[in-house]
């Protein structure tokens, strides 16, 4: 396939956010100066690798005529940088492919992140906030912010439930293959026989909604307020700061209850809310569009089989892609990169290909 038309549209373009990048006006509109940033990285990325793609084929080809030459130790040195160099230029095109799929309109937002516990009782819960500080570790190495947004912890130490808020660079391009079941087979720390159980949890990562995504008419919901419950130490129980949103329409409910103000608790809940909102959304639309896809892991929706912890093998094994790392105690210390790497590639090949079909169609 030729690229350098496609290319030289994404130069053009480059130019033009140069320009705009210079103009003295841009951070007028704070959200679109990001955007218009995000873009122009992108693109530069783009061209960075299209250079590095068009230099290794000059290298291949004079490698190619020096190994035809008659200068026998040239021509064997040559030859042996033809192969490193084709493979160099297989992984550059598909790069530069990749790089020229249209972006994910959400791949540059914050995310929601929620972590519930599934079947596994009390283990369940504590899996659940070992999912959580694996996530706040990996949110250090890359220099994201977390914000609590609601929980609800169990007795043992673990949560039931735990929402949160990622925000930073490009979070949920990087979080949003985490959907889906998460498997844990180890000894809890409850069993006195040494057997290992099988507990789960659920992870979802919703991009976050901003206001212009969906409305939420105050017609639609209904807002009740109440004195917050369970454990939290000193301040519980004390202040009717507790927030439920009902959005009547889909019948979708949120709690919020951390906070001690009633106003931040109920912002927390409208902001969760209109996220799950835009996930329905956007999974109601992917449906209808996109019927034939195989594949979960694109779409960011929940996959009954996605990912087994195993302890006793320090194995942790991605279903989705068949991929297994046997770093399982350092995979806990959110050193996740590796299989989010596997994940997002697996879905831009997929993408790829399913743009290559279209295109054959047509």
């Amino acid at each position: 396939m030729d690229f350098a038309p496609l290319v030289a549209r994404k130069s053009e373009r480059f130019r033009e956010l140069e320009a705009r990048i210079s103009a003295g006006n841009l951070y007028d509109d704070p959200q679109q100066a990001r955007e218009v940033l995000r873009e122009h990285t992108r693109i530069k990325d783009l061209l960075a690798t299209w250079d590095a793609l068009q230099k290794s084929e000059r290298e291949l080809l004079e490698n190619r005529e020096l190994a035809s030459g008659t200068d026998r130790e040239l021509a064997e040195m040559a030859g042996a940088e033809i192969p490193v160099l084709e493979q160099r230029i297989a992984q550059l095109q598909l790069q530069t492919q990749f790089a020229l799929l249209p972006p994910d309109p959400n791949e540059d937002r914050d995310a929601i992140v929620e972590i519930r516990a599934g079947t596994g009782g009390d283990e369940a819960a504590l899996f659940a906030a070992d999912l959580y500080r694996m996530y706040t570790r990996f949110a250090e190495t890359q220099a994201l912010k977390i914000e609590m947004l609601e929980s609800s912890p169990s007795e043992l130490g673990g949560f039931r439930e735990i929402i949160f808020k990622v925000s930073g660079e490009s979070v949920f391009r990087k979080l949003r293959y985490e959907s889906g079941v998460h498997r844990v087979q180890r000894v809890p720390a409850t069993e006195a026989q040494g057997r290992i159980h099988t507990s789960t949890a659920t992870v979802a990562v919703l991009p976050e909604a901003q206001e212009v995504d969906l409305e939420l008419k105050p017609e639609e919901l209904r807002i009740d307020v109440c004195r917050s419950g369970g454990p939290g130490g000193q301040g519980v129980n004390t202040t009717d700061s507790a927030v439920q949103v009902l959005h009547i329409p889909t019948g979708t409910i949120v709690r919020c209850q951390d906070g001690r103000s009633q106003q931040k608790n109920k912002a927390k809940a409208l902001q969760i809310l209109r996220s799950r909102l835009l996930e329905r959304k956007q999974a109601e639309e992917n449906e209808k569009y996109a019927a034939t896809r195989k594949s979960q892991i694109g779409s960011g929706t929940r996959s009954e089989k996605g990912r087994t912890y195993n302890y006793p093998q320090n194995r942790v094994t991605d279903h989705r892609i068949n991929l297994t790392l046997y770093n399982l105690d350092s995979f806990m210390e959110g050193n996740i990169g590796e299989m989010l790497q596997g994940l997002q590639t697996a879905d831009m090949e997929e993408r790829l290909a399913e743009a290559n079909l279209a295109s054959q169609t047509a």
